[in-house]
């Protein structure tokens, strides 16, 4: 048999084999597909995320839903198009094209897009003990997880869920995510309802004086009052008891007239409310030292950058936009709450008048307006944890003019409890709301301005307290002046009211009857 025939197809052979295991040693490896798994549900704009890498990119062709899908070769990745994909099942597929004549290598990645967030909703929430959990409740259709104000809560497989916050906050933020990355988010406000006063005004002076004190407590002990108004940091940017914020200390505005524990004690034994009146922003104490030590942002300033002076005196309004300023008073007003007084209302929780044309209030971002909403804003939660209502007072003016002193009472409404109006008659000019001399008609001034103010203030939820004047100007008020506005406050459906005295002595009979 001659051997040269099976030599040659031995040989042959083997060379056919080498070639064959030559070419696939030379073949390109696969693509690599990064951040898009497969089965994964996204959003129309997954090609954000995703990245293709070959060692020879020129070898690879992608597909989109099996067509071409153009793109631009950088080094060894692959840029995919910026497209924005229609909602639905898709596929991508990142081909080796060059060797036709073998088998493709293909890398497949199905997907689901879908752009529609979850449906969520918040049931109302209302409160009447802020010292009491609350239980928030809501569906969130769709989500894979809810976040209440920070907090991750469960949901139920239909998209309902339940859960109880230690106590009531200003309000409830609720942000639902699907699996696609979609986010959806509402919020909605507590409705803490005050549970109503009928107070008088004290001063820290006043209640250490047991002259001035003791009629008060007796007008507790016969019924004529349910609340007190102690100040926690009165006109003069003193601080009526031994705070211990430091900044108060540092500057020396704790004065430590009365103790408060002991204030509080008594009168929550008696079963009285206490009102802590904070005066906010005409505060000479914080400005002058403010001024002293270089914090100039501190204080308003002329358009020259000098302190704003007013009647009020040439160092006495801080700035409502510079957040020092806001946090000193949000850490006085957190500390009196967590004391135990039961409301926080706010005083001077304005800008100086004066043109704007000529006044500054460095670090301003919008207008004095949300400068002082935003403050507000900070306060309510802060003091809420503690159990105590928000409130603010504001001028009778600010119901029609609110720029004037950057007093917006609808958007105050939204971040207190309650809206203090001082529609004292002996403050209003003549001809406000059609009357001639406003002073002398207690009654007509009252029940007129305060039904603009319970229009206003509800819009945000709020309720309106409002102060009433107990002291004499240019008219004789006694109780039936004071009496005229108790009845104007009552036939516009607020059966709460503040009287306010500087010499704080009140007349029983003004209460009586």
């Amino acid at each position: 048999m001659d051997p040269r025939p099976v030599l040659l197809a031995v040989l042959t052979g083997a060379l056919l084999t080498g070639a064959v295991q030559t070419g696939l040693a030379a073949r390109p490896a696969a693509p690599l597909v990064q951040g898009l798994a497969n089965g994964a549900v996204t959003t129309s704009a997954v090609f954000d995320q995703v990245s293709v890498t070959a060692h020879d990119p020129n070898a690879v062709r992608l597909l989109l839903d099996g067509k071409p899908l153009p793109v631009v070769r950088e080094g060894n990745r692959l840029v995919l198009p910026k497209l924005r994909l229609p909602e639905g099942p898709h596929t991508l597929t990142a081909r080796l094209g060059r060797l036709e004549a073998f088998p493709q290598s293909d890398v497949t990645r199905t997907f689901t897009v879908d752009d529609t967030p979850p449906q969520v909703s918040l049931a109302p929430v209302e409160a009447t003990d802020l010292h009491e959990p609350v239980t928030v409740r809501g569906s969130a259709s769709g989500a894979q997880r809810v976040n209440i104000n920070g907090s991750e809560v469960n949901v139920d497989p239909d998209g309902a869920f339940s859960t109880t916050l230690p106590s009531p906050p200003g309000s409830i933020a609720l942000s639902a995510v699907d699996e696609a990355g979609n986010v959806a988010s509402t919020e909605v406000t507590v409705q803490a309802h005050h549970p109503g006063m009928r107070g008088v005004h004290m001063t820290a002076l006043a209640w250490a004086s047991p002259a001035l004190r003791e009629p008060v407590l007796q007008l507790a002990r016969d019924g004529l009052i349910d609340t007190v108004e102690l100040d926690i940091k009165d006109e003069d940017g003193e601080i009526g008891y031994d705070s211990q914020v430091p900044l108060a200390r540092e500057i020396g505005a704790a004065k430590g007239y009365y103790d408060a524990r002991a204030a509080l004690d008594e009168l929550h034994g008696m079963k009285i409310r206490v009102v802590g009146r904070l005066v906010a922003f005409r505060d000479p104490i914080l400005a002058r030292a403010s001024w002293d030590s270089g914090h100039h942002d501190r204080l308003v300033q002329t358009a020259d950058g000098q302190a704003w002076a007013s009647g009020y005196g040439d160092y006495t309004f801080t700035n409502p936009a510079n957040q020092e300023v806001r946090d000193y008073n949000t850490q006085l007003a957190t500390e009196a709450a967590a004391l135990g007084f039961d409301d926080i209302l706010y005083d001077y929780v304005r800008r100086p008048e004066g043109s704007l044309d000529r006044m500054r209030l460095p670090g301003l971002q919008g207008t004095p307006e949300q400068a002082i909403t935003e403050f507000l804003a900070q306060n309510r939660d802060a003091v809420h944890a503690h159990g105590a209502f928000l409130g603010a007072s504001v001028f009778g003016i600010a119901i029609t003019r609110p720029t004037q002193i950057a007093q917006d009472i609808p958007a105050m409404s939204h971040e207190v409890d309650y809206v203090a109006p001082m529609v004292y008659p002996s403050h209003w000019g003549a001809g406000e709301y059609g009357l001639d001399d406003p002073e002398a008609a207690p009654h007509d001034i009252t029940a007129r301005s305060l039904a603009d103010f319970a229009k206003q203030a509800r819009q945000g939820g709020a309720v309106t307290v409002p102060w009433l004047q107990a002291f004499s100007m240019h008219i004789p008020y006694g109780p039936a002046e004071i009496k005229a506005q108790i009845a104007a406050a009552h036939e516009n459906g607020m059966d709460s009211f503040l009287l306010w005295n500087a010499a704080c002595r009140y007349d029983p009979a003004a209460l009586g009857g």
